[in-house]
């Protein structure tokens, strides 16, 4: 794992769940690795209530009922649709159910513009083809029905970022459980027929600010269900998330670095006004283009703690933050530049004249990150 530059949940938290495992005496539905308790327990973490030898770490931080209706519909022959806005941890939740319940969270479609049907059903090895004709040797697999011939959970990320027809191609699979090869000749058999195992089913994301883009048919939606993932708006638990993932970071990196508590509540502050700034707004151009999700929060921590300890005094600063906060969330000019600067005056000044403490500093490198970019 070591030489990995990132580990999937079923490598990285192999220990945690082989330990699962051999507890777990509970009943499971099909194949499944470990019973839906078990499931919750690894991805919301143990409780004293739980009376386990051992503490199991939260991995996702969210309302437990998102959670167990996620491991519910898994648990049915329906597909999981998790929708939310950017940011609000839908991949690494579907991540850590497929590495719950199959130890394999790496039978993923990317969907994009340029995702094709290929990509969900199978394609050919030409130069196989070529040599001895079409054969079930010579057909490439997808993640889909990788999945499908295990039993295991496949992964589509961003449905709806892929075209109509490729959505439509999920419909029969979803439905059917099999999918036709008819290059293939049938034998009398099932030799054209790639059927699926009990235990198959599969994750699907998607934006839900990409409405419009690729929108699902109604039958598409029917064999879903669906699981919305608000936007985390308490402090606590987002503060929780943005700990939890920056300390990753510094394992990841071996870097000795302390992120003061009180850097942390001003990130976490920052977002929250310019969140309620952009709810105020009576146009998307007084908005930042940025979604200001605590995905997005968390990268601004990341790229100030990287600058600090290679450019930096290997101590993270409130200068730093500020312009790591500038530097991540300016992406038209001047649009974002006109926002970010008017919440410094108008907000984060006044603040540090009042509270003082790392205020004064992240008001003066905010400052100074706008006048290089302006």
């Amino acid at each position: 794992m070591s030489e990995l530059l990132r580990a999937p949940a079923e490598i990285k938290y192999a220990e945690e769940l082989d330990w699962l495992e051999s507890i777990d005496d509970n009943p499971k539905p099909f194949s499944w690795r470990l019973s839906p308790k078990m499931v919750r327990l690894f991805i919301l973490g143990s409780e004293r209530a739980d009376g386990l030898d051992r503490e199991i770490s939260q991995k996702w931080f969210g309302d437990r009922s998102f959670v167990e209706r996620s491991i519910v519909t898994l648990a049915s022959d329906r597909g999981l649709l998790l929708i939310g806005d950017p940011g609000t941890g839908k991949s690494w939740l579907a991540e850590l159910l497929s590495a719950a319940i199959c130890r394999n969270s790496t039978l993923v479609v990317q969907g994009t513009a340029g995702t094709t049907e290929d990509h969900i059903k199978y394609s050919w090895n030409v130069s196989m083809v070529i040599a001895k004709g079409q054969s079930r040797e010579s057909m490439i697999p997808s993640p889909i029905m990788t999945a499908m011939e295990a039993g295991s959970i496949g992964r589509f990320e961003e449905l709806t970022r892929s075209t109509s027809d490729v959505q439509d191609a999920l419909i029969s699979i979803l439905s059917e459980k099999y999918i036709s090869v008819p290059e293939l000749e049938s034998g009398g058999g099932d030799d054209n027929i790639v059927f699926a195992k009990p235990g198959f089913s599969i994750i699907a994301t998607a934006n839900s600010r990409d409405r419009g883009v690729n929108d699902l048919s109604s039958a598409l939606k029917r064999r879903f269900n669906f699981v919305r993932i608000p936007v985390v708006t308490n402090k606590k638990s987002e503060a929780e998330i943005v700990r939890f993932r920056t300390e990753e970071l510094l394992r990841r990196h071996a870097i000795d670095l302390d992120v003061p508590p009180t850097l942390l509540d001003v990130l976490l502050q920052s977002f929250a006004d310019l969140r309620a700034s952009a709810a105020a707004a009576g146009s998307d151009d007084e908005k930042l283009e940025s979604a200001l999700s605590t995905a997005e929060q968390i990268g601004v921590l990341e790229d100030a703690v990287l600058h600090s300890n290679f450019f930096g005094e290997r101590a993270l600063t409130a200068r730093t933050l500020a312009s790591s906060l500038v530097g991540s969330l300016t992406r038209r000019e001047p649009e974002d530049l006109a926002i970010l600067n008017k919440y410094l005056h108008g907000v984060v000044e006044p603040r540090s004249k009042e509270q003082g403490g790392a205020w004064p500093e992240f008001l003066e490198g905010g400052r100074d990150a706008i006048a290089t970019l302006s």
